[in-house]
């Protein structure tokens, strides 16, 4: 009997820092966005909801906070900086780099983006052992 009285709990702690991966799928969602720069399309806007969102709901999966203007400011410049090198990227296309690497941005978000949920997914239904 003693032993249905006595109850183990376990407290799950995530440390986990997903701050890594989703960077790289902001900067590759960037240059995407980059690359179809001053097209006026639904997948644009889509693409433009869609980087707003990776910009900003991470910083509420951290365990570790900062202050969001730092967040949003690291944050910024990862996405203006993908923004600029996709408009290089598709200034480049046909010059320099052969027109079929047009493709090759959504390619590596897509790598990215599968990569990034294949940790998080790890992270968050790892077997723990109860001591």
């Amino acid at each position: 009997m003693n032993i249905l009285t006595q109850t183990k709990t376990q407290t799950r702690t995530h440390t986990t820092n997903n701050t890594i991966d989703t960077t790289f799928v902001l900067f590759f969602l960037a240059l995407e966005f980059g690359r179809t720069f001053g097209v006026l399309s639904l997948d644009n806007l889509l693409i433009g909801i869609a980087l707003s969102s990776v910009m900003i709901l991470p910083y509420w999966l951290k365990t570790e906070r900062e202050t969001f203007t730092n967040w949003m400011f690291g944050r910024s410049l990862i996405a203006a900086f993908g923004l600029f090198a996709g408009i290089i990227f598709n200034q480049s296309l046909g010059v320099i780099l052969p027109s079929s690497f047009k493709y090759a941005p959504m390619t590596m978000l897509m790598l990215t983006a599968f990569l990034s949920c294949y940790f998080q997914f790890y992270a968050f239904m790892k077997i723990r052992v109860v001591k």
